[in-house]
């Protein structure tokens, strides 16, 4: 394994297409009617009647019952107390073994020590926020400016989506163009324009129910790993006032689920230096976790501006940023010094920047690079990926397995992995019908993982952190083990 990184082999991505390919052709594999039944009654029945006297009381007040898509879990949403290292504990006081990380950003794992110490001190003499410059503001700003190579200078928002939603709007300052072209696929905040081609590559507007057809006029999106379908696109917008900037997550849409060719990144940069539009890098999920460097120094690539989420803060609340080259970064200045006169990108958020989340983030960081915990979450990444593999095999199921690092994915149904041609729109229909059986069937499987101790990210992505060990990894095995062996076709 490099040691600067967490990926000790780049998954063959042509290889791991084909295999998603083939699973979307074949009939649905998932846990068997029986073995489902005998989860709810005697795990979501007997050991986990508290969270549901609690669920069945929020509905009436929360939509849903729950505050983020995350949280749902069939047959009802568990209600979670603690979090410590690789573990996680309900109100029920059953154990899990966390693989969902708060989404990703927990690369050191759930609450560590080094950091809360530094999060009580902060309280203890400050408070969380005082609407004014905080020392650590800057700690954090040069500690990221300080690893990730083109990022000279930052700044801290309240979440990933502001970033992405800050980035468009420096670009279009930057260049005075409006377009932007976007990953299929790719998920950048729940923002109006952005929520275009999310998902499922070329779904355009229909996942983004509520937001008007136009809001997405400037808005595009290119087939992952298809230079050509880019090249076409910016070559076509050169010619009605050009691309603003393109925009992706450099491991692949949904951070990976369908990953990109290795040299995919260089070849974007290329087209992007060659058209005039900036490079937008999101590394909410791989920033810090793929290494100190993020996706970027992992690729060589030097996008213009890089899109940061929940691990500049450590998980903690307010957490998001923008980083990029100070010819861009300058749209977002703030105050009311003197200085070169330009336009300013509309730019707000009281608990931005707050010294809560910029101590937990500058700390966080700084454990990170202090105990090489990005390289210890990929191995722990890869044995948790041969283990599924092995079991995969074993048990002779179509589903694909595979990494990058510590970002794990395990595909039983591909429901991401379609995608639609608007060349044939008579298959669209049965695209969606498809879509939707096989995330039933992802939910059903993932509360099976639920009831043998494992939270996963809808069933079919995992994070693995520093707090794992082998013998953790191998028990969360021997658990996946028993859902694959209640595995079995699905019944019409």
């Amino acid at each position: 394994m490099d040691r600067k990184f967490a990926i000790s082999e780049y998954p063959d991505a042509a290889a791991v297409i084909r295999q998603l390919d083939e699973l979307i052709r074949k009939p649905i594999y998932t846990i068997k009617p029986d073995a489902l039944k005998r989860y709810e009654e005697e795990y979501y029945g007997e050991k986990c009647k508290k969270s549901k006297e609690i669920i069945d009381r929020a509905v009436e007040l929360i939509p849903g019952g729950v505050q983020h898509n995350l949280a749902f879990n069939h047959p009802f949403p568990l209600v979670f107390t603690r979090a410590e290292g690789a573990y996680l504990y309900d109100i029920d006081g059953n154990r899990y073994y966390d693989f969902l990380q708060a989404g990703g950003p927990t690369v050191l794992g759930s609450n560590p020590p080094a950091v809360r110490e530094k999060v009580f001190k902060l309280l203890n003499e400050c408070g969380p926020s005082t609407g004014l410059f905080h020392e650590y503001e800057y700690k954090l700003a040069q500690k990221i400016c300080e690893l990730m190579p083109s990022v000279e200078m930052f700044r801290m928002l309240n979440s990933g989506t502001e970033g992405c939603m800050v980035a468009l709007r420096i670009a279009r300052l930057a260049t005075g163009k409006k377009h932007i072209l976007k990953m299929g696929g790719a998920y950048h905040g729940w923002s109006d324009q952005l929520a275009y081609g999310i998902r499922i590559p070329g779904s355009k507007w229909t996942q983004a129910p509520g937001i008007p057809r136009h809001i997405f006029k400037y808005t595009q999106e290119f087939f992952p790993n298809d230079l050509d379908d880019l090249e076409r696109k910016l070559r076509w917008n050169r010619l009605r006032g050009g691309t603003a900037a393109v925009l992706m997550e450099p491991v692949g849409p949904e951070s990976g689920t369908r990953p990109l060719h290795f040299e995919f990144n260089r070849e974007v940069e290329r087209l992007c230096r060659k058209y005039g539009a900036l490079l937008i890098f999101d590394e909410v999920v791989t920033a810090f976790r793929l290494g100190l460097s993020g996706a970027q120094g992992y690729f060589g690539v030097d996008p213009d501006l890089t899109v940061f989420g929940k691990v500049v803060a450590g998980g903690y609340p307010s957490a998001g940023g923008i980083g990029g080259k100070k010819e861009y970064m300058k749209y977002l200045a703030a105050g009311i010094k003197g200085g070169e006169k330009h336009k300013k990108a509309l730019v707000g958020g009281t608990m931005a920047a707050n010294p809560l989340s910029c101590v937990a983030g500058y700390y966080t960081i700084c454990e990170i690079e202090r105990t090489g915990a990005a390289q210890q979450a990929g191995r722990m990444g890869d044995r948790l990926t041969r283990g599924m593999q092995e079991l995969i095999t074993k048990y002779n199921l179509p589903f694909v397995a595979f990494n990058q690092g510590s970002i794990v994915h395990l595909e039983t149904v591909g429901t991401m992995h379609f995608a639609i041609d608007w060349s044939k729109p008579w298959r669209i229909p049965a695209i969606i019908k498809a879509t939707s059986e096989r995330k039933k069937e992802m939910e059903h499987m993932g509360a099976a993982y639920m009831a043998e101790g494992l939270v996963t990210l809808a069933g079919s992505r995992l994070y693995t952190s520093a707090a794992y060990n082998e013998e953790m990894i191998d028990d969360a095995l021997s658990r996946f083990e028993r859902v694959f062996a209640n595995v079995g076709l699905k019944e019409n």
